[in-house]
C-alpha cells in the first residue's frame, strides 16, 4: 500500500513527543466509510479519518496549527 511523509514547517506535539513529521497510509473504501458512519460533520469525519490514516489519536489531529492540518489535506488529497 503506498503511503506519504507529511513535513511540517515546525515540530507538533503527537502523543506528548515533538515530531516533524507524520506518515499517511493510502486510504481504503472502508476508511472513508468508517469515518462517514462514526457520525459528526463533515470535518469531524475528516479529522478522524487523517488520524486513523496517521495511526494518531483524533485529539492529536484536533490540537495540530491549521497550517499542519493544511499539510495533512493536501497529502490527502494526492491519494485521490
Amino acid at each position: 500500500m503506498n503511503e506519504t511523509e507529511i513535513t511540517f514547517d515546525r515540530p507538533v506535539v503527537i502523543d506528548g513527543k515533538e515530531v516533524t513529521s507524520l506518515t499517511m497510509r493510502e486510504p481504503t473504501v472502508d476508511d472513508q466509510l468508517a469515518a462517514q458512519e462514526s457520525g459528526g460533520t463533515d470535518a469531524q469525519q475528516e479529522m478522524r479519518l487523517f488520524a486513523n490514516l496517521c495511526e494518531v489519536s483524533p485529539e492529536d489531529i484536533r490540537r495540530l496549527p491549521l497550517k499542519a492540518y493544511v499539510a495533512m489535506r493536501e497529502a490527502f488529497a494526492g491519494f485521490l
